[in-house]
């Protein structure tokens, strides 16, 4: 399976390094296509994530605390932390993600299953597989009368 080109909805993942049968460290390459705000915000019970940027700019937040990433920026995002990543720009991001221990290229085939089925995902199948694999959704944002941190860009 390493190697292998894996599409969940615009992303593209390609595996480099699969950890997850020995539960080590896993790397794999991410494409983020211009203007995507994938995946939803999200916290690994079990797993730590960093994000190394190789091309393109990418916001990415953890915990509410969000950077513009450039080529050769990273952040880390701590077990239990609540993460996403935004691409803004008008051109593909390529970027570097390194979990331990690693869950693996088979969620991504079983998200993509879900997200790649045609029309709107199934919210409920998305976070059962999710769960299955120590994801867990955030919770839906403040209510529109609470304030909002802007970033800028």
């Amino acid at each position: 399976m390493s190697g292998e080109l894996i599409k969940v909805g615009q992303l593209e993942i390609r595996y480099l390094v699969d950890g997850a049968e020995t539960g080590g460290l896993g790397v794999f390459e991410m494409t983020v296509p211009a203007g995507a705000i994938v995946p939803p915000p999200h916290s690994h019970t079990d797993n730590e994530e960093c994000v190394y940027v190789l091309e393109g700019l990418l916001r990415y937040s953890v915990d509410g605390v969000s950077r513009d990433l450039e080529p050769g920026d990273w952040m880390s995002t701590p077990r239990g932390s609540t993460h996403h990543f935004i691409n803004k720009t008008d051109a593909a991001v390529r970027a570097l993600v390194i979990m331990t221990p690693d869950i693996g290229p088979q969620y991504f085939h079983d998200v993509g299953a879900v997200v790649n089925a045609g029309g709107p995902p199934d919210r409920v199948r998305l976070a059962q597989v999710m769960a299955q694999y120590g994801l867990v959704p955030a919770r839906p944002p403040a209510p529109a009368n609470q304030p909002v941190e802007q970033f800028p860009g």
